[in-house]
């Protein structure tokens, strides 16, 4: 205990023992209201054993249990801060989630993006092939035509000569199958312009 304590505690058993030197002298036992029994020498014995008391009671009770109160507002006040902090990192951490999130979001919609892009530049460039493709067959099928045309030109040449001379040997009556002669007809027949 502390020196101021343990003069209170001498104070209050010096005050007892006047009381009970009060007690045991009897004096000052009237009382100065009349009808109440009050008597001086217990009430300065009591007020003694508070002051003698009131040390000891500080020290095992009021000071253990202001330590735990203090201790229980200490814990009290961390675990508030901790929230505190925990909440405040949760917001943080929502507020990253949401960036993260839009980011992904703008990811992703650049990725479709991208995808139709190429898509539509695959399409285009099936497109071309197959327009050049088509040019090509198309190409084809006109050389192939006019090869034909020219093949069938030829026949129907050959046979209009052939023709001519069974025509002429028959009103002539002669072979006229000479090479001169053959040159001569194909010539004349070559001068001669075909309708296409």
């Amino acid at each position: 205990m502390a020196t101021s304590e343990m003069g209170k505690v001498v104070v209050g058993i010096v005050i007892i023992v006047i009381g009970v030197v009060i007690i045991n002298g009897k004096t000052w036992d009237t009382s100065p209201i009349p009808g109440i029994d009050f008597k001086w020498s217990r009430t300065v014995v009591m007020i003694g054993f508070v002051l003698a008391m009131f040390p000891v009671i500080k020290s095992f009770f009021l000071t253990p249990l202001k330590e735990a109160i203090d201790s229980r507002n200490a814990d009290l006040e961390k675990t508030f801060t901790d929230a505190e902090d925990l909440r405040n990192q949760m917001k943080a951490l929502e507020r990253k989630y949401k960036v993260d999130l839009l980011a992904a979001e703008a990811s992703a919609r650049e990725q479709i993006q991208a995808q139709v892009r190429e898509a539509q530049a695959l399409r285009q460039t099936l497109m071309t092939e197959a327009a050049q493709k088509a040019d090509v067959l198309l190409k084809q099928a006109q050389d192939q035509i006019e090869q034909e045309k020219i093949r069938a030109i030829n026949e129907i040449r050959t046979s209009v000569v052939d023709l001519t001379f069974q025509a002429v040997e028959k009103v002539i009556g002669e072979n006229l199958n000479d090479a001169r002669n053959r040159q001569l007809v194909e010539d004349f027949i070559a001068g001669v312009q075909v309708a296409r």
